[in-house]
Parts: structure tokens; sequence; C-alpha cells
């Protein structure tokens, strides 16, 4: 088990499991500020995705579906669905994020290198990172 925090800008990323290795699924516990800087939409080519908010609010959109989430709610991304998720709420959100198959903590590692290189964000890097994990960003709407 690793427990190691990994931070991606505002974000902090918990892995409780990392099933990047072999195959398996994974859970990581994500922490989001207020207003956070997130992610950008985005799809996984091999990957289900399941949240379920332990703390706060979060918006979170599946497909053509948004809905605020509290605590006890869960959503479900399936497998190349463009989703999403914000905190435009006043407190901070934690919620447990279940991926089968993982993407594994070294995407977010590599993300918060090339985040944290202190100069702004080399994209073509970063867009490389997400194609090695299977993940592929949205059309702009």
């Amino acid at each position: 088990m690793n427990t190691s925090e990994i931070r991606v800008g505002q974000l902090v990323i918990r892995y409780l499991i990392d099933g990047s290795s072999t195959g398996s699924a994974g859970i990581f516990e994500l922490t989001i500020p207020p207003e956070s800087n997130v992610p950008p939409p985005h799809s996984h080519t091999n990957t289900e995705e399941i949240i379920y908010v332990l703390e706060g609010m979060l918006r979170y959109t599946v497909g053509a579906q948004t809905r605020d989430l509290g605590p006890g709610e869960t959503m479900y991304t399936p497998r190349g669905t463009v989703h999403a998720f914000a905190n435009p709420f006043e407190s901070r959100a934690r919620a447990l994020v279940v991926n089968s198959p993982d993407i594994g903590a070294q995407f977010f590692r590599d993300v918060a290198a090339i985040l944290g290189a202190g100069r702004p964000p080399d994209k073509a890097a970063l867009s490389q990172v997400m194609a090695r994990h299977g993940l592929v960003p949205s059309a702009p709407q």
C-alpha cells in the first residue's frame, strides 16, 4: 500500500492501492480545495472511474450530466466517456476515486513534475504523459 501524497497544483492525491503494475483496480483519495485549478475535461481509453465523495461538495460531469455530489454520493464514468470535476464551493472536497484498470500513481507524479518545473507547463510533455496513461483531452466545446 502506498499512502504518500502527490501534489498536482492545488490538488492532493493520496494513493491507497496502486493497481497499475498488475492491471487491476486502484484507489486514491483526492482533495480539491475551493476554486482549484482542475484537469480539463478528458476521457480514458481503457479505464472506468467511480467517484465517491467523503467530505464537502464536488461538481462532477459525465457526458452531458452534471451533478453536485455531497458526502456519500457517487458517480460512474464508463471508459471512453468525457468527464470533469470542479469545486466551486466554499470548503474543500475529498473523494475516493476508483479506477479499473488503474492509471497509477506514476501518472500523477509525472504531471506534478511537469507542472512544478518553475515555468509555464509544457503542453507537449503533458500530452505525452496523458497519452502514455490512456487519457484523451476533450475537444473544446
